[in-house]
């Protein structure tokens, strides 16, 4: 883990506006590489939005957002945008709360789709690639069953090793534990500890896992009503908030 370097992800007046609802107000964020930032705050803050602004999922209405040194200002022309987008997605990974498993593919398919179509990559390598994941996550024995058969928490894993086969730059989660049973929880939140401290990957993680925080991330954001609010290292945000918002967040939670 790391905080120390040039920025990875850099946000400048991010704002996002659906009908009358404006959902982000101008967010300024940026992201070390090797850094792992936990977003929380309540239902409705703007957390999820804020992800999905990172990766095009959903257009900024204003503001840039650069990852890895690929800036997208909201209004570029058209073919413009198409090549910052392209570029943008294939340096970012993201895990939904859903998984979101191909469910006709087996585990093994839904791993090497990606690589082989988006980035071109052979069958072979990508398979080789895909199991290296795979066993990281502790699902190789699964390399053949189709979702339908996997609990969870090993779709989640799945996920994980999907994502990471196209070799992301930074990776986002996006609340990962919140469909699971109480039981999966531990064993998706530990493949994401090993991933932050062992391999050293940029995370983005949207989670109400106070836990998990404590423990791996290098800074915590709260948000509320799509603001960052405040923003700091775990112990300081746990034991010390400032902002009376983030305050009663954490009393309710902890």
């Amino acid at each position: 883990m790391g905080t120390e370097g040039p920025s990875i992800v850099s946000l400048r007046g991010l704002r996002k506006v659906f009908g009358e609802n404006e959902v982000l107000k101008g967010i300024d964020l940026d992201i070390a590489e090797g850094e792992v930032v936990v977003i929380f705050g309540r239902s409705g803050s703007g957390k999820s939005t804020l992800l999905r602004c990172i990766n095009f999922l959903e257009e900024p209405t204003a503001g840039s957002v650069e990852v890895d040194g690929v800036r997208y200002e909201a209004g570029q022309t058209s073919r413009a945008r198409r090549k910052t987008v392209r570029e943008i997605r294939s340096r970012t990974g993201m895990v939904f709360q859903e998984f979101n498993l191909f469910p006709h593919l087996s585990v093994i398919e839904n791993v090497v789709e990606a690589p082989t179509t988006v980035k071109g990559m052979s069958r072979e390598e990508a398979e080789e690639l895909g199991m290296d994941f795979l066993e990281m996550v502790g699902v190789t024995d699964k390399r053949d069953e189709y979702p339908i058969r996997l609990s969870g928490g090993q779709k989640q894993r799945v996920a994980i090793a999907r994502a990471l086969t196209m070799r992301p730059r930074v990776m986002l989660f996006d609340e990962p534990t919140s469909a699971l049973d109480p039981e999966l929880i531990g064993e998706v939140l530990a493949v994401m500890r090993d991933l932050a401290l062992e391999s050293g990957t940029t995370m983005v993680v949207v989670t109400h896992e106070m836990g998990f925080a404590r423990e791996v991330a290098d800074r915590m954001a709260f948000m509320h009503e799509g603001s960052l609010v405040e923003q700091g290292p775990p112990a300081e945000m746990v034991d010390g908030a400032k902002d009376p918002r983030t305050r009663r967040f954490l009393e309710a939670v902890l």
